[in-house]
């Protein structure tokens, strides 16, 4: 038998989907400083808006609040605050800043608005073990990293291509709470990755190479491991899901 929803959960509910909205008004106050081209306090607002994108997932399905609130879609709202925060304002910055340089900035911010896009109609998104399937979009972690490794031009030209163009490959790529399999090192690298993002950010990305170069393997940790385990599932003789064929 059916329990009914009280009004208690309703609102409880309801009150996530403001948690999750909450990360369009962070959107708005980092694109106001990139606007005004103050890059720190615009990414403190990004991570701000993917502390919400983190927590507000795990809290919506414990509470249930598909079956509570079934006329509102948590992943529309989620969708639509994810483009905005992990793809428009990453590439907003990229070419504000000049970072590659005329008219490489522009291409390269057309290019990752594009393909983004086209990414999030993909209803092939997710594998079967919570993987991404193809370069999950995560602009606002690459071009943090631009900013805090500063690169050279080309590099960071060739790799906003690269990472483009994995957009539509068949690749695995992590998703570090949702993938079971190694969660508690892909946790504990995201902390780093996280922490250490943190603390050049209070170095205004003047950080000690030390930062620098933790921030740099944190993140291609996280950027291969979904094709690491991938390659070795393959070789293993194992399916898409990881499970024995």
């Amino acid at each position: 038998m059916v329990q009914p929803v009280t009004k208690l959960e309703e609102w409880r509910a309801f009150a996530v989907h403001l948690l999750t909205a909450s990360g369009a008004f962070w959107a708005f106050m980092s694109l106001i400083a990139a606007a005004e081209e103050r890059w720190v306090a615009m990414f403190a607002w990004l991570g701000v808006a993917l502390l919400v994108d983190g927590i507000d997932g795990p809290i919506a399905r414990r509470i249930e609040i598909k079956r509570v609130l079934p006329n509102w879609s948590g992943d529309l709202l989620d969708s639509i605050i994810d483009y905005t925060t992990f793809v428009v304002i990453p590439a907003v910055a990229l070419y504000l800043s000049d970072f590659i340089g005329k008219p490489w900035s522009f291409v390269a911010a057309a290019l990752i608005v594009i393909s983004s896009a086209i990414y999030y109609a993909d209803t092939r998104m997710k594998t079967k073990d919570n993987f991404f399937r193809g370069f999950p979009v995560c602009w606002n972690m690459v071009i943090f990293t631009f900013f805090a490794i500063e690169p050279n031009a080309t590099f960071a030209f060739v790799f906003v291509a690269l990472c483009a163009g994995a957009t539509f490959l068949p690749i695995k790529f992590l998703h570090p709470v949702r993938v079971e399999r190694l969660r508690p090192l892909n946790l504990a690298v995201f902390a780093v990755w996280s922490v250490l993002g943190i603390v050049a950010l209070f170095y205004g990305f003047h950080a000690p190479l030390w930062i620098k170069t933790g921030i740099l393997l944190s993140g291609l940790y996280l950027l291969l491991i979904g094709a690491v385990i991938q390659l070795v599932d393959k070789v293993r003789g194992r399916g898409a899901d990881g499970q024995a064929v």
